[in-house]
């Protein structure tokens, strides 16, 4: 193996001297997702894994190709060629947003300056800009001048955070102890809720999931007789987890009435049970001249997940965690002195690692904050009213058609359906049906479809996170799934007339 010298390592450094090579590879790269872009006809390939994986597995990394346009070459046969690009108007599967160009100035600034955003003498103006961002989306939610916050890695990562400050809350203030504490959400909350409980040791049963209605809405009577079993039972609700937004059906728990429970049950003399708002989704509802209001009484929560990388069509990531009162955030600080001694903090230093769980972190939020300076707040919430609205459209096309059953309309933009095959042998093959369908038309690249369960049976999704999908692109969409799930009927009807198939897929 040989190693190049110093000599001819340097030039690949960014600096000074190197900046005239910078602009011609940044401007290949910038050319070359240009290109893609403007040919994408369709939104993903259909590539199986099986078949890239031996591309890549053949590259030597041992090898370096020591030229940055044959990298892009290389990089197009095992990368953008068959990347899933969310901004095709056929994509509609995940929470993933097609993104907006001030958003992508902001991430090629800040990966070329590289700031940290741990401490004031890594970061300076990026400190000040993401607190600047954080006042005013607490002034968005209606959080009141104590408020604070810092952005994360993603909704997972919030809810982690505050899910940690709600348990130190309980354990100050309640005189709890961990295996007795609890967390109250809906059947219909994000699985990251179940997983920040394991996380923080909390144990399997520590999590509860109450019913929810035919909205897919956590029931405030359902929440109110929880809260008074665990009373009763000697347990401490650390906190309750309303979402805003759920993942399947865009549901937003009724926030008012949720919030007036955990302010009437207290914990301890100090007050009521924790109130977390899960906004990952709905929180581009913020911006919205139009909604704004179905997100009433958010303000009342203790703390709030936002995933502007979401509905706020920002590159992930883009996230923070908000808090009513910023001095509960002093549960996950640590000083340590090589980096954010307490004599730092007394002087009135700004450093976001005593707030964050993280220590390095990209200055992500000069994405958003780029995004606001240029488009403004409402054109944003603009977009995101647009995927809304094309949304109810949508619902009301899938209602009136009679291939498809549909389970609820969602305040927000996703669709939850199936297809239904025709009375008779085929109707038994309406889970795997649905399955094929998703599978084959994901082969086909003409489109992206999420998929999801629904009392045990399979149906597909629908996401709209993107304002240029028409209803033409859905009823085109719908067509092709339909079309798929009927060949597949067809192919297996007579066997399973006889008994001789089921669950072909799983």
């Amino acid at each position: 193996m040989t190693y190049p010298h110093a000599g001819a390592a340097r030039p690949y450094l960014f600096n000074d001297r190197t900046v005239e090579g910078y602009r011609r590879a940044m401007a290949a790269a910038t050319e070359r997702v240009a290109d893609r872009i403007r040919r994408a006809d369709r939104p993903f390939s259909g590539v199986s894994p099986e078949r890239l994986a031996p591309e890549i597995a053949a590259i030597d990394l041992e090898r370096p190709l020591h030229d940055h346009a044959a990298a892009l070459d290389e990089l197009e046969r095992v990368y953008l060629r068959d990347a899933v690009y969310f901004h095709h108007p056929r994509y509609l599967a995940h929470l993933n947003c097609p993104v907006v160009i001030p958003a992508l100035l902001g991430e090629a600034v800040l990966s070329a300056v590289n700031s940290s955003l741990d401490t004031w003498d890594q970061s300076a103006g990026g400190t000040l800009i993401e607190r600047r961002l954080i006042e005013w989306t607490a002034g968005r939610i209606g959080f009141g001048p104590a408020a604070d916050g810092v952005f994360t890695s993603g909704g997972t990562q919030s809810n982690l955070h505050a899910l940690l400050l709600a348990r130190e809350e309980a354990l100050t203030n309640a005189g709890a102890v961990p295996s007795r504490l609890r967390v109250i959400t809906s059947e219909a909350g994000h699985f990251s809720v179940r997983k920040a409980a394991n996380l923080l040791g909390l144990g399997p049963d520590a999590v509860v999931a109450v019913k929810t209605d035919d909205e897919r809405r956590m029931r405030p009577a359902a929440l109110a007789r929880e809260l008074d079993r665990c009373r009763r039972a000697g347990l401490v609700v650390m906190a309750v987890v309303a979402t805003a937004g759920t993942t399947d059906f865009g549901s937003i728990d009724p926030l008012p009435e949720i919030a007036a429970l955990c302010e009437s049950t207290g914990v301890s003399e100090s007050g009521g049970v924790w109130l977390h708002v899960d906004a990952a989704y709905g929180c581009g509802l913020l911006v919205s001249r139009r909604r704004r209001h179905l997100l009433d009484g958010i303000e009342r929560a203790g703390s709030v997940t936002v995933d502007f990388h979401k509905s706020f069509f920002q590159p992930v990531s883009s996230s923070a965690l908000l808090v009513r009162d910023g001095a509960v955030l002093r549960h996950a600080a640590h000083h340590a002195d090589y980096l954010n001694p307490r004599r730092m903090a007394e002087r009135g230093i700004p450093n976001q690692v005593d707030k964050s769980l993280q220590t390095t972190r990209r200055f992500d939020a000069l994405k958003l904050w780029l995004t606001l300076r240029v488009m403004g707040p409402d054109a944003v919430g603009e977009l995101f009213d647009e995927v809304v609205d094309r949304a109810a459209a949508s619902y009301a096309l899938v209602a009136a058609d009679p291939r498809f059953e549909i389970v609820t309309r969602s305040p927000l933009s996703t669709l939850v359906f199936r297809y239904l095959p025709r009375e008779g042998p085929g109707r038994k093959l309406a889970d795997d049906a649905n399955l094929y369908a998703r599978e084959a038309l994901a082969a086909s690249g003409e489109a992206v479809v999420a998929g999801t369960t629904v009392g045990g049976r399979h149906y597909l999704k629908f996401t709209l996170l993107n304002p240029e999908t028409t209803l033409d692109d859905v009823a085109h969409v719908l067509d092709l799934l339909a079309g798929h799930a009927q060949r597949y009927v067809d192919d297996l009807a007579p066997l399973a007339d006889h008994s001789e198939v089921t669950h072909v897929h799983s």
